[in-house]
C-alpha cells in the first residue's frame, strides 16, 4: 500500500510518463529560445515533481545526442565542398601575394606623391579657417559698428548740450543696438554707463531749469514794462478813436479841446517810436528753451510729475518774492512802475508757459497763482496808497493800475477786483484833492485884499467876465473905469472850482463807468470840495482876528456872487458828461446851502465884531460919576463911536438883503445894553445927578443917530426903540416922576411902561447913597426935608414891587 502510495499504480506512472515527456519537451524548447529567462524555467523544473531534474537531465542528454547527429550529417554533406574551397583559396594565395607587393608599392609611391599634396591641403585648411573667423569677425564688427556709432552719436550730444536728443539715442541704444551685441563686454559697461548718464542730463537740465528762473526773475521787469506799454498804446488809440467818434456824433465833445489835442500829441509821438521799434513778446525776451528741454527731459525719463511740482512750487516762491513791494513804493510813481511790471512780467511768463507747454502748468493753477496775487496786491495798494498825500501821484498809480489790470486782462486773467480797488483809490484821490484845494483855497483868500475888482478897460472886464460868470446890465452900462463888486478871490475860486472838476474828471478816464456813474462821480466830489474843503475855508477864515468888518462885508459879497455861480458849475459838468441835469437821480451840487452857510457864519461874525469894537469903544468911557452937573456936551468916546458906527453902515450899503438892517439893529440894541450895564455896574456904588444928566447927553446923540436913518429900510423910529429902555430909565430921575411911575405900574399906557423896578431901585439907591455921603440933596432939605421921607418911601415900594416879583 505503502509502495503504491508512493509510486502509484503501473498505469498512473505511464499516464505519468507521458505528461513528463511532454512537460520536459516544452521545458527544453523554452531552453533552446532565447528569448525567455532561464531563472524561471529551471525553478520549474526543481519545483515540479521530486527528482526531476534528473529525469530532465536524462531528456537534455537525449536531446544533445540527437542535435550532434543532426550537425555530423550537415557537416558531412558539406565536407567536400569545404575541401573544394579550402584548394581554392590556396591557388588565390600566390596571386594575393603578388597582388600584395604591388599594393605595397602602389601606396608607397602614393604617399611619397601626397606627402606634398597634403601639406598644401593643411595651408588650405588654415586659410580656410582664418577666413571663417574674419568673416566672423566682419559680422560681429558690423553689429557692433552701429553700437559704437550711437554710443559715439550720444557723446556728441552731450558735448553739444542737445540733451533730449541724447536720450533718444540713450533709448535706441537699449531697445535697439545693445541687445544685439549684449555678450560683450564694452556693451555691458556702455549698459551699466547709461543710467548715470541719464542722472547727469537731470541735474544738467534741472541747472538750467534754476538758472532759467533766475533769469525770468530778473527779466520779468522788462517783460512786464514792454506788455504794459503794449497795453497802453492800445488803449489810448482806441480812446482816441473814441473820442473823434464823439465828437463826430455829439454837439459837445467829452473832453476840453486842449485833452483832444494833448492825446492827438500823445499818439503821433507813439506813432513814430512804435515806428523805429519792433514789438516784442514775451519770447523775444526771454529764452524759453530751458523749461521746453527740461521738460521733455523729464517726460522721457518718466519723471514729469516731478518736474511740474518743483516747477509751480518755485514759482510759487518766486511770485511771492514779485508780490512783496519795496519799503518805499509809495514814494514815487517810478516805485509803483516797477512793481507792476514785475507782476505783469511774471503772468505774462506764466501765460506763454501755459500755452506753450502741455500740462506745465494749468489755468486752474495759474488762476489760484492770480487769486493769491490779487489779494496781496489789494492790499499793498490799499496800504501803500494811504501814505500818498499827492493828488498826482495817486492819479498816476490810478493810470498804472488801469494799464496793469488792461495788460492782464488782454492774457485772461479776472480783474474786476481792481476796478473795484479803484474806486477805493478814487476816494483817497478827492481826499488828496480836497486837501490840495484846501490849499490853494487858503492862499487865494490870504493873497485877497478884499475890495472891488477895478476894471481899467474892457478888455480887463472881458478877461474877468470870462474867468467868472459874472453880468450885471447896470455895471455895463457905467463907463470904464468902473469896479465890480466882488473881490478877486471870486473869479480864482470859480476857477479853481473848475480846475478842481478837471482833476477830479482825469480819474474817471478809463475805469470803463458810463456818463452817468461818471456825472455823480463828479458831482459828489465837487459837493465834498464846496460843502467841507471850501466851506471850511471860509468858516476859519471869516473866524480870523486879522478879518475885520470890511473884509466880511466883501465875504458877503463874494459869497453871494459864488452862489449865483453855482448853476454855471452844474452846466459845467453837464457839458463835460453830456448828462442831462434832469436825469433820474442825478446829483444836484450843494454849493447853495454852503455859500448860504457861510454868509450866515459872516453875518454873525460882523454882529460879533461890531458888538466888540462897541465894546472897544465903551472901554474908553470915563464918566466922572460924582459930577455936580453935565458939561453941557456929549462924551468925546460916545462922538467917536458913532462916527465909527456911521462909516461902518455906510459899507453896509453894499451888502445884499436885510443885513445891514440887522447890523444896525444888533449895534444900536448892544450899545443900549451896553450902556444900560454901564448904570447898573455893582461896581459902581454911587450916581450923581449930574452923572445921570451927562449919560442923558449921550443917550440923546445915540438917539439922534438912530433917527438919522444910518441904514435905510427900517420904518418910523423903529431903529429908536433900541434905546427905549434907557430914555424911559433917564426920563423918570430927570423928571423925578415917581408918583406917575408908581401909579401907572403895570398899565399898558403907562409912561415908563420898560422901567423894571429892580432897575430903578437899583440906580436910586446909588443916588440915595450918594445924597448921603456928598449932600447932594442938601437943597431939598433946606427947602422941604420931606422930600427925603418921599425917597425913602419910594425905595420902599420899589423894594416891594420887586419882591412882589420874585415872589
Amino acid at each position: 500500500m505503502d509502495s503504491q502510495r508512493v509510486h502509484g499504480t503501473p498505469h498512473q506512472r505511464g499516464v505519468d510518463n507521458e505528461e513528463g515527456e511532454k512537460v520536459f519537451g516544452n521545458i527544453l524548447a523554452e531552453l533552446e529560445s532565447v528569448d525567455l529567462p532561464l531563472g524561471t524555467t529551471l525553478r520549474s523544473i526543481y519545483d515540479d515533481q521530486p527528482n526531476a531534474h534528473i529525469r530532465f537531465m536524462e531528456k537534455l542528454d537525449a536531446r544533445i545526442r540527437n542535435h550532434d547527429r543532426e550537425i555530423e550529417k550537415m557537416c558531412n554533406f558539406h565536407h567536400q565542398g569545404f575541401v573544394d574551397a579550402i584548394t581554392e583559396l590556396l591557388k588565390v594565395r600566390t596571386d594575393a601575394e603578388k597582388l600584395m607587393g604591388q599594393v605595397t608599392d602602389t601606396n608607397r609611391r602614393l604617399q611619397e606623391a601626397g606627402r606634398e599634396v597634403t601639406a598644401q591641403t593643411g595651408e588650405v585648411i588654415r586659410c580656410r579657417s582664418q577666413q571663417r573667423n574674419m568673416a566672423t569677425t566682419v559680422e560681429k564688427l558690423q553689429l557692433c559698428i552701429p553700437v559704437l556709432q550711437m554710443y559715439s552719436k550720444l557723446k556728441e550730444q552731450l558735448e553739444s548740450k542737445r540733451y533730449y536728443a541724447a536720450l533718444k539715442t540713450m533709448e535706441q541704444l537699449e531697445k535697439i543696438y545693445i541687445p544685439r551685441v549684449s555678450q560683450y563686454r564694452f556693451c555691458q559697461i556702455m549698459a551699466e554707463n547709461l543710467p548715470r548718464l541719464r542722472e547727469e542730463i537731470k541735474e544738467i537740465s534741472m541747472s538750467d531749469l534754476k538758472d532759467f528762473l533766475e533769469s525770468i526773475r530778473k527779466h520779468s521787469d522788462k517783460v512786464g514794462e514792454t506788455a504794459m506799454r503794449q497795453a497802453q498804446q492800445h488803449r489810448t488809440f482806441n480812446s482816441a478813436v473814441a473820442k473823434q467818434a464823439s465828437v463826430g456824433h455829439y454837439a459837445k465833445p467829452l473832453y476840453s479841446l486842449n485833452w483832444q489835442t494833448h492825446t492827438r500829441n500823445i499818439l503821433m509821438t507813439e506813432d513814430d517810436d512804435d515806428a523805429d521799434e519792433e514789438i516784442l513778446t514775451a519770447q523775444d525776451l526771454v529764452d524759453f528753451s530751458p523749461v521746453y528741454r527740461c521738460l521733455h527731459i523729464y517726460a522721457v525719463l518718466g519723471d514729469r510729475e516731478t518736474f511740474e511740482n518743483y516747477y509751480r512750487k518755485q514759482r510759487k516762491k518766486q511770485a511771492r518774492l514779485v508780490l512783496q513791494p519795496q519799503a518805499n513804493t509809495h514814494e514815487t510813481v517810478e516805485g509803483y512802475r516797477r512793481y507792476f511790471n514785475q507782476i505783469v512780467g511774471f503772468f505774462v511768463v506764466e501765460d506763454h508757459i501755459l500755452h506753450a507747454t502741455q500740462g506745465l502748468v494749468t489755468r486752474a493753477f495759474t488762476d489760484e497763482l492770480w487769486n493769491m496775487a490779487l489779494s496781496k496786491i489789494i492790499a499793498v495798494l490799499r496800504t501803500h496808497s494811504s501814505y500818498c498825500e499827492d493828488p498826482d501821484l495817486v492819479l498816476e498809480l490810478k493810470n498804472l493800475i488801469v494799464i496793469f489790470a488792461d495788460t492782464l486782462q488782454g492774457f485772461g486773467f479776472s480783474v474786476n477786483r481792481l476796478f473795484d480797488l479803484l474806486f477805493e483809490v478814487r476816494d483817497q484821490y478827492n481826499e488828496t484833492l480836497l486837501k490840495k484845494w484846501a490849499l490853494v483855497f487858503r492862499e487865494i483868500f490870504e493873497l485877497d485884499n478884499y475890495s472891488p475888482i477895478p476894471v481899467e478897460t474892457e478888455d480887463e472886464y472881458k478877461l474877468v467876465v470870462s474867468r467868472f460868470p459874472f453880468h450885471d446890465a447896470e455895471i455895463e452900462k457905467q463907463d470904464f473905469p468902473k469896479k465890480l463888486p466882488m473881490s478877486q478871490s471870486v473869479p480864482q475860486i470859480y476857477m479853481q472850482v473848475k480846475e478842481f472838476i478837471y482833476a477830479s474828471l482825469k480819474f474817471s478816464e478809463s475805469l470803463h463807468r458810463s456818463s452817468t456813474e461818471i456825472d455823480d462821480m463828479l458831482r459828489k466830489s465837487t459837493n465834498l470840495l464846496l460843502t467841507r474843503t471850501l466851506s471850511s475855508c471860509l468858516q476859519n477864515l471869516i473866524k480870523k482876528p486879522h478879518i475885520g468888518l470890511t473884509e466880511l462885508v466883501q465875504i458877503i459879497i463874494n459869497t453871494t456872487h459864488l452862489e449865483q455861480a453855482c448853476r454855471y458849475l452844474e452846466e459845467f459838468i453837464t457839458n463835460i458828461t453830456n448828462v442831462s441835469p434832469e436825469t433820474v437821480h442825478t446829483t444836484r451840487l450843494y454849493g447853495l446851502s454852503t455859500f448860504k452857510d457861510a454868509r450866515h457864519a459872516a453875518e454873525g461874525e460882523i454882529y460879533t465884531k461890531l458888538n466888540q469894537k462897541i465894546d472897544e469903544f465903551i472901554q474908553l468911557a470915563d464918566y466922572e460919576w460924582s459930577m455936580a452937573e453935565s458939561d453941557g456936551r456929549a462924551s468925546g468916546y460916545l462922538m467917536d463911536l458913532i462916527n465909527f458906527l456911521r462909516s461902518t453902515f455906510q459899507v453896509f450899503t453894499h451888502l445884499p438883503g436885510k443885513v445891514a438892517q440887522t447890523a444896525c439893529m444888533s449895534a444900536c440894541k448892544h450899545l443900549s445894553t451896553s450902556l444900560m450895564q454901564m448904570l447898573l455896574d455893582t461896581e459902581l456904588k454911587q450916581i450923581s445927578m449930574g452923572a445921570i444928566q451927562q449919560f442923558n447927553l449921550d443917550v440923546i446923540q445915540c438917539e439922534l443917530f438912530a433917527s438919522s436913518e444910518p441904514v435905510p429900510g427900517f420904518q418910523g423910529d423903529t431903529l429908536q426903540l433900541a434905546f427905549i429902555d434907557l430914555r424911559q430909565l433917564l426920563d423918570l430921575f430927570m423928571v423925578w416922576d415917581w408918583s406917575t411911575y408908581l401909579a401907572d405900574y403895570g398899565q399898558p399906557t403907562s409912561k415908563y411902561l420898560r422901567v423894571n423896578p429892580a432897575t430903578a431901585l437899583t440906580l436910586l439907591e446909588k443916588m440915595k447913597d450918594t445924597s448921603k455921603k456928598n449932600n447932594i440933596f442938601s437943597q431939598f432939605r433946606k427947602n422941604d426935608r420931606d422930600k427925603q421921607k418921599l425917597i425913602e418911601t419910594v425905595v420902599k415900594q420899589l423894594r416891594s414891587l420887586v419882591n412882589g416879583m420874585s415872589s
